[in-house]
Order: C-alpha cells, then sequence, then structure tokens
C-alpha cells in the first residue's frame, strides 16, 4: 500500500512499543572480552573546573545537595551530549542490564504476567526450581513471604524485586491452583536461570529451517550450534535466520555467527576509531553452513550486532537479506566499570561492513529526536514503500558480486517487503491497545488447559484446533464488556487477523514458544517471501 496519507501510527501502538523497548537496548553493542575492571581516568589540570564546581556547590550552596545524585546526573549528561548510545549506568541497574546479555539471573524462575491485578505463571521455566518443585502454568500466586500480592495494584517490577535474589536463597510463596479449596504453600531456593538468546528453531518445511534470534548476547553461539544440529538432523538444506526486531548485543558473538556462513578469511567487520586503530575480523575454517542457500529477515528492529551479521553476509554475497531497512547503529561501545559498582558505557569506534560501509545513521545530542527518527521512517511512508527511502550517490558501495549497497543509514535488504496494511483497522488497534487478544487467549488456555493437553502435541493441535466463528464472537463480546464496541467494518477487515493471534496465544500459554512461532508465522508476509526467494534458482547460486 502507497498512501502517504496513511497513518500507521494509529493501528501500530505495540509495534510502537517493541520500537522503544528495542531502541534503549540499541546501545548495548559491547565486545565481551573489552570490558574493563579499572578506571584510571587521566586528568588533565584544565579538566579540574569541574571537579571545582561541584566541591563549591557541596561547600556554599544555600540548601543541602545530595552530591551523589548531583555526580551521577552530572555524568548521566555528559554523556549523553556526546552521542545517543554513550550510557552512565548506576549500580543498582547495572546487574539487571547486564543479565540479557550475560544469558542468566538468579531466581526462581518463572514467566509471569499481571491479569486481573493477580500474578500468574505463564510457564515454569525448564530446568529451574520452580518447574522442580510442580508449579504449573495457569497457577496464581496470592501471598509472597506470608503477605498477600493478589489484588493489591503490584507491578512486575515489584515481582521480580521479589522473587530474584541470591542463588540458595529461599522464598515462600501461596498459590491458588484451579481445582484445588486450599492455597497451596511452596519455598522454593532460588537457583541460575538460563535467559536464552534463541526463541524458536524448527523445521518450515523439509528442508528448510528457521532459527529466530532475539539478542546477540554471553550464550548465543552455543546456542546456535545447538539448534543448528537439531534442524541438521530433521534434513537442514536451507537457512532462515530471523533477526527481526533483534537490537544487537556482544560483537563477538556476532563475529561468531557470520563465521558458521562464510568461507575462511572473508571479512566480517572492522572497527575504527580516533584512539583505537583498525581492527579486522575475518572468518575462520571453522563454518558448518558455508555454501548452503542462507536468508536473512530484518527490520527496523534489527540493529548493532544483528546489522553486523547482516552486513557481514550482504556485502560477501553470501545470502539475501529480506525485510525493510534496519535500525542504524554503527557505533561501539565498551563498558568500564566504576569502583562504586557503577559502569560508563563509551563509545570507542565506528565498525564498518567489509565493502567499507558505516551504517550509522545520522544523529545530534538530542536522544529524543534520534529514537523518534522511527516516526520519520513511517510518515515518510519507508514501511510500505521502498521508493520512499533516498539515498546518497557518495554512500554507495559494490559488493565483489556487482550488487550496489549503501551506508549512511542501516541495512537495505536485497528483497524489500512492506508492512502488511490489509488487515488494520480501527477495532484491531483499540482491542490490542488494551491487551484483550491476549487475556481472552490467556483466559481460553487457563480454562480449557486439560482439553487442550489432550491434543498430546503441538502439531495435532495446530492441524486439529481452530477459533471457530463462535469462538471470535465470544471474543467480540468479551471486548464489548471490557470498553471496546462492536465495529463491522473493522470486523471484515481485521477478524482473520484477530482468530490467528488467538490461536497462537493460546498455543504459547500450552507449548510456548514453539507454539507461538509456527502459527503467528504462518501468515507472515516476510516469510513467505523468503520461502519464495529460496525456491529460486538465483538464489541458489549465492
Amino acid at each position: 500500500m502507497t498512501n502517504n496519507s496513511f497513518r500507521p501510527y494509529i493501528y501500530f501502538p505495540i509495534l510502537f512499543a517493541l520500537v522503544l523497548v528495542g531502541g534503549i537496548y540499541v546501545g548495548v553493542n559491547l565486545n565481551a572480552e573489552s570490558n574493563h575492571n579499572l578506571f584510571k581516568p587521566v586528568v588533565k589540570p584544565q579538566h579540574h573546573k569541574l571537579t571545582e564546581i561541584l566541591n563549591y556547590i557541596e561547600q556554599e550552596y544555600v540548601d543541602t545537595v545530595s552530591m551523589d545524585s548531583l555526580t551521577e546526573e552530572t555524568i548521566t549528561k555528559l554523556l549523553q551530549s556526546l552521542d545517543p548510545h554513550s550510557s552512565y549506568i548506576p549500580a543498582k541497574e547495572l546487574q539487571a542490564m547486564n543479565e540479557p546479555l550475560e544469558g542468566k539471573f538468579e531466581g526462581i524462575g518463572v514467566e509471569f504476567n499481571i491479569i486481573d491485578d493477580t500474578i500468574v505463571v505463564i510457564a515454569p521455566i525448564s530446568g529451574g526450581p520452580s518447574q522442580k518443585l510442580g508449579i504449573q502454568p495457569g497457577d496464581r500466586i496470592v501471598k509472597i513471604e506470608g503477605q498477600t500480592v493478589a489484588g493489591t495494584g503490584i507491578k512486575s517490577k515489584d515481582v521480580m524485586d521479589k522473587l530474584r535474589g541470591k542463588g540458595g536463597t529461599e522464598v515462600s510463596i501461596h498459590i491458588f491452583r484451579r481445582g484445588e479449596k486450599e492455597l497451596i504453600e511452596y519455598t522454593i531456593t532460588r537457583g541460575t536461570i538460563p535467559i536464552y538468546s534463541i526463541d524458536v528453531a524448527f523445521m518450515l518445511n523439509a528442508e528448510t529451517g528457521y532459527i529466530k534470534i532475539s539478542r546477540f548476547g554471553a550464550t548465543t553461539y552455543d546456542e546456535y550450534i545447538e539448534a543448528f544440529e537439531k534442524l541438521k538432523a530433521k534434513g537442514l538444506q536451507k537457512l532462515i535466520l530471523d533477526l527481526r526486531g533483534n537490537p544487537g548485543g556482544y560483537l563477538n558473538a556476532a563475529n561468531d555467527l557470520a563465521d558458521e556462513f562464510l568461507p575462511n578469511r572473508k571479512m566480517i567487520v572492522y572497527t575504527e576509531g580516533k584512539a583505537r586503530p583498525r581492527q579486522n575480523h575475518f572468518a575462520s575454517l571453522r563454518g558448518d553452513f558455508e555454501k548452503n542457500p542462507l536468508v536473512i529477515l530484518v527490520d527496523e528492529g534489527s540493529a548493532s550486532a544483528s546489522e553486523i551479521l547482516a552486513g557481514a553476509v550482504q556485502d560477501n554475497d553470501r545470502g539475501t537479506i529480506i525485510g525493510r531497512r534496519t535500525f542504524g547503529k554503527g557505533l561501539v561501545q565498551e563498558q568500564v566499570d566504576l569502583p562504586d559498582g557503577s559502569a560508563i558505557r563509551l563509545t570507542i569506534a565506528r565498525y564498518y561492513t567489509p565493502t567499507g560501509r558505516s551504517i550509522q545513521k545520522p544523529y545530534s545530542h538530542n536522544a529524543e529526536e534520534y529514537y523518534d527518527e522511527y516516526y520519520e521512517r513511517i510518515e515518510n511512508g519507508e514501511l510500505y514503500s521502498k521508493d520512499s527511502i533516498q539515498f546518497s550517490d557518495s554512500l554507495k558501495f559494490t559488493t565483489p558480486g556487482g550488487k550496489i549497497v549503501y551506508g549512511g543509514g542501516g541495512i537495505m535488504p536485497d528483497v524489500f517487503v512492506p508492512v502488511d496494511t490489509t488487515r488494520l483497522s480501527k477495532y484491531l488497534s483499540a482491542v490490542f491497545s488494551k491487551g484483550l487478544v491476549n487475556q481472552f487467549a490467556f483466559d481460553y488456555a487457563d480454562k480449557n488447559r486439560n482439553s487442550l493437553m489432550s491434543y498430546k502435541d503441538f502439531q495435532n493441535f495446530n492441524k486439529q484446533f481452530s477459533v471457530s466463528e463462535n469462538m471470535l464472537n465470544d471474543f467480540v463480546a468479551y471486548a464489548e464488556n471490557k470498553g471496546v464496541k462492536r465495529d463491522e467494518h473493522g470486523l471484515q477487515v481485521s477478524a482473520d487477523y484477530i482468530k490467528l493471534q488467538i490461536k497462537a496465544i493460546i498455543a504459547r500459554n500450552i507449548w510456548n514458544d514453539e507454539g507461538y512461532y509456527p502459527v503467528i508465522l504462518s501468515d507472515d508476509a516476510i516469510l513467505k517471501k523468503a520461502l519464495e526467494e529460496l525456491n529460486t534458482s538465483n538464489i541458489l547460486k549465492k
């Protein structure tokens, strides 16, 4: 659809939420081996001014000032003035910031949601303390350490503060379980819980595998190898790697993964900064998927390490990039741990793809404007029209195979796929913005868990279960009860998509992501295009 008067932001509350969250996380493109534990700044005489001003404020200001807070604010503003990705992380936030990249945290091991002001277990994490004790999906956590938490307005952060903690420590909870008259008490010993980088890996057909990577962390490469070997045993000959919405992470993780696809001595990426001489990263002999057909899926939420991998594959003519233009984050941060447990992440270099292009998009000293560039792309029609994207000839590069690629603002895919606006409506926007599809599907799965489990496995469920018209009408009545009036035009446009979402979320509540993704991807325009491209002779030559 190409209509510059169209306002997709009316219909994309969930997309924007993901974009903004991803934008915050984009700044964490760290090299796992570049974390400095010693902080020894070189203070030149002319730089003593800042220290003198802070001392003067502390001694002479009319009111008492928290110098710790003032110092932290000063550091934060100082780093923000450099670029959008240099940042200061207070000690109390550092662990939570690092956990997704380190691939683990300490706690009781449950995925949860707050539904109707109650903590509901979506699933116990495999191998974690809660699963071992028998905590089940659908359990409601009513008390923590004897204190009632249901119906109190508790927030997700509060739940994590109460349930996470040092491994080996204990926490007691009382849960309500359907079919049980009394609350069930558990005393759980906290343990180390894995955070996985790969959401799902499965075969799309007899020879095509699909792997979705959500971040590049310390365990990403090992997770990929494990997933790849399982798919290879099932007949994998072609691979679709989904990096959509992946905000990046460790540079080393991207290099290791690119090495699996590129022949020996092919360049992956190089970095260079004022105080950091050029450092080249090349593929080795290690790769186990260097000649077979490869497709990488990207979109406006793919950033940093995702762009390194996509750029390496594109610039070496190794595979096909499909989707929409990526975020455009080509700055490398180095983390320096400070003596008080806080840290700074300072931009120390830019990274460049093998052809020499920098894909960092332009930035000013206004971080808000930098992230709002997403909205500019939408306003300019970029999400649904490739022709709206303008590149300067000065940023034109040519791959060894003769393909034209551009720097200066993200990775432009080889095959552009616009956002599908044909099923969007105000009704769809309303029910999604209120979270009603998720709530309805969860309630259905919770009430019908035993009958859904009678399908024995997801494959049988996927083949036999469908969302009927009666079930859709039940949802419409549910939504109306929650304040969203029935909209016949909206339902005519969006009914099939709502049905698909309901089925996918029901599947997630029973079979986790292994159930969700095969359902939701069955009507995914970018994935369909990838399968189409894999079946052409052109891609097989790459």
